[in-house]
């Protein structure tokens, strides 16, 4: 029933069941929705509402909505259900979302909610709460399924059915030895394939791809995303198996990365989503601003040393927006280009050498074509060739600059381990007006005797 009404006709109807105390239709209601539509009714209903909501819910469902929220609805919500129900719900939950999740609470109050739960899952939760936030280790799992290398297919299949329910995916085995060490995988589809009593040793992958727990999440997306894996195993200093990372965790990493450098080429600095305040935004934004103002005064003082060379041509500044603002675009636009790289490639000198030529000759493609087009556009608008040389050739130099520059610091940033994303767009913008007001007002004071 539930897959048939829009959101807005399930919010009515939530409301309504709970209202009226009507428990089956409720659950019935919500028996096939997954977990992100149970999270957005949950931020869709009124507050005097949430409550009942949740104690409408079987304790497996709130466990898969609270990981669909963000930290401070997770938190509301442990809050409401109390210690002795949260425990039992915490204890259904993934236990990487929850370390995630008590990570946010200070200790004093993440204590009350670790000893209420069961003692291997509380123990497990502050294993994982131990690793760094943004490492392997931080962002693992330990719902997997291991098998021994002396088990055959049919000790694994059996195994595979008494812990299915447990497991986060079921796409890979992990082959351990008697000291644990992590010595092959084996996919759902090789089992499938294999005889029943066939040895897991002779059919298992020996070369398995692994990561240690200190490896930065960033580094653990690559490596998934470079060998197409749904998970990846993560191994301590022993070899021993410790977690795995799913390529559902790996998705959020890419997604939060992305979010961070956009923030930083934005020159935001830090988040502000839809919920920030004005005062909050404002002061987040103002100390980029400010610094780029100071750096903008620097063009206005270049305009007015050439005062004289604008004075006698004033056709001159018609063009100084055009030939600033193409110059900041093929800046930011180069920016976004490495920045993009960095992430995914391995970089050395001969990779840098191939890029910056390859951007060198795209400024100059660039600079060609707009350059003659410009130039063709001033001299019939302006009937003065020479105007249209100045401002043509002055903008193929800038689009060069301007290519080169967003090219060229960021990867200057990242030789000294600094984040090339904080090179972000308005800077490099700032930077190549400084440039190509420079090279035009020189153009135009090289040729001034022959535009007057």
């Amino acid at each position: 029933m539930a897959m048939y009404l829009t959101e807005d006709q399930l919010l009515v109807l939530i409301i309504k069941h709970i209202k009226e105390q009507k428990k089956t239709d409720f659950k019935n209601l919500i028996e096939e929705l997954q977990p992100y539509d149970l999270a957005v009714i949950y931020k869709s209903l009124p507050e005097k509402h949430r409550h009942k909501y949740l104690l409408f819910m079987d304790q497996k469902k709130i466990a898969v909505l609270i990981q669909e929220l963000e930290p401070e609805l997770q938190i509301d919500i442990l809050h409401k259900l109390g210690i002795e129900k949260s425990s039992n719900v915490m204890n259904l939950m993934e236990n990487d979302d929850l370390a995630d999740l008590l990570n946010e609470l200070s200790t004093d109050s993440a204590r009350p909610f670790l000893k209420s739960m069961e003692k291997d899952e509380s123990q497990t939760v502050k294993n994982l709460m131990s690793y760094p936030p943004e490492t392997a280790g931080g962002i693992m799992t330990n719902r997997y399924v291991w098998i021994r290398d002396n088990y055959t297919v049919r000790d694994a299949v059996d195994k595979l059915k008494v812990f299915a329910e447990m497991a986060e995916n079921l796409y890979y085995l992990y082959v351990l030895n008697d000291q644990k060490k992590l010595v092959g995988v084996v996919s759902y589809r090789d089992l499938l394939l294999a005889s029943i009593e066939e040895k897991i040793e002779d059919i298992m992958f020996t070369r398995v791809i692994s990561v240690p727990a200190d490896l930065d999440q960033e580094e653990v997306a690559t490596i998934i995303e470079r060998y197409d894996f749904i998970s990846v195993p993560v191994v301590d200093d022993a070899g021993k198996l410790i977690g795995i990372i799913t390529v559902d965790d790996v998705i959020d990493v890419f997604i939060k990365e992305a979010n961070e450098d956009i923030e930083k080429l934005s020159a935001t600095g830090k988040t502000i989503d839809f919920q920030t305040n004005a005062v909050t935004a404002s002061f987040r934004r103002l100390p980029w601003l400010v610094l780029l103002l100071f750096i903008g005064v620097i063009s206005g003082s270049i305009i007015s040393n050439f005062e004289g060379t604008l004075q006698k041509v004033v056709a001159l500044a018609y063009f100084m927006p055009m030939i600033a603002g193409m110059t900041g675009n093929t800046g930011t636009q180069s920016l976004a280009v490495v920045v993009r790289g960095l992430v995914s490639n391995e970089i050395d000198g001969n990779t840098i050498r191939k890029l910056i030529i390859r951007e060198l000759n795209v400024g100059l493609i660039i600079g060609v074509i707009c350059g003659l087009l410009i130039a063709l556009i001033a001299f019939i608008w302006k009937g003065n060739l020479i105007l249209g040389i100045v401002v043509g050739s002055s903008l193929l130099m800038t689009l060069i600059i301007g290519t080169l520059a967003g090219t060229i610091i960021p990867l200057i940033l990242y030789k000294f381990n600094v984040d090339p994303a904080v090179a972000s767009g308005p800077l490099i913008t700032t930077l190549n007006d400084i440039f190509s007001l420079t090279v035009y007002f020189t153009m135009a004071t090289i040729f001034i005797s022959y535009l007057m």
